[in-house]
């Protein structure tokens, strides 16, 4: 279930399925680099004003799924307009800095981005743009990104399926609302 928060800045709407704290596994696999299963933690949070805050974090895993080793960190700032265009602007680990554009799908929580524009230090390796998609399925946060490089041309290089995070604080709350239910839990059904 996708919940809006009172606080949500009424334009951001649209994205409120993103919203929350995600966590979940995936594959990274690029030539000339380590193919590895990954663990990912995301976080989507908002503070009123007309963006969302974005943070991710992943890093490679054993045969055992134990982190061995950090891969990427991202984070940046997510916006929609009143015609469900996004923008995103991103900065990640490696000396990366990218302004992303794409949409929001028509009746579906499903946002497909592209670089518009890619800054890169000089200690940054080569990397020419991408492309990414986002999904909310089943209550699940789905995604996969796509890579260029002057060498090798654009392709899927990691995907990830994240579940959502739930607080102390939200199963304090539902263990509250316990005292409604039925003493045998059939009788919720009938």
């Amino acid at each position: 279930m996708i919940e809006i928060p009172s606080d949500l800045n009424p334009g951001l709407v649209p994205l409120a399925f993103l919203l929350g704290d995600w966590e979940g596994v995936g594959v990274f696999d690029f030539p000339g680099e380590e193919k590895a299963n990954f663990g990912q933690e995301v976080s989507f949070s908002h503070d009123g004003r007309d963006f969302i805050e974005y943070t991710s974090h992943t890093w490679a895993l054993d045969s055992d799924g134990k982190k061995i080793r950090p891969i990427e960190s991202e984070s940046g700032y997510w916006r929609i307009d009143e015609d469900r265009k996004v923008e995103v602007v991103m900065v990640r680990d490696q000396g990366i800095v990218e302004i992303w554009y794409g949409e929001l799908a028509d009746q579906k929580p499903q946002i497909d981005l592209v670089t518009d524009a890619v800054a890169r230090t000089a200690s940054a390796g080569p990397y020419n743009g991408g492309k990414r998609l986002y999904g909310y399925v089943k209550s699940d946060l789905m995604w996969v990104g796509e890579k260029s490089t002057p060498e090798v041309p654009l392709r899927a290089y990691m995907s990830a399926h994240l579940k959502k995070v739930v607080s102390a604080e939200q199963v304090a709350a539902w263990a509250k609302d316990l005292g409604d239910l039925p003493d045998d839990g059939i009788a919720f059904f009938k």
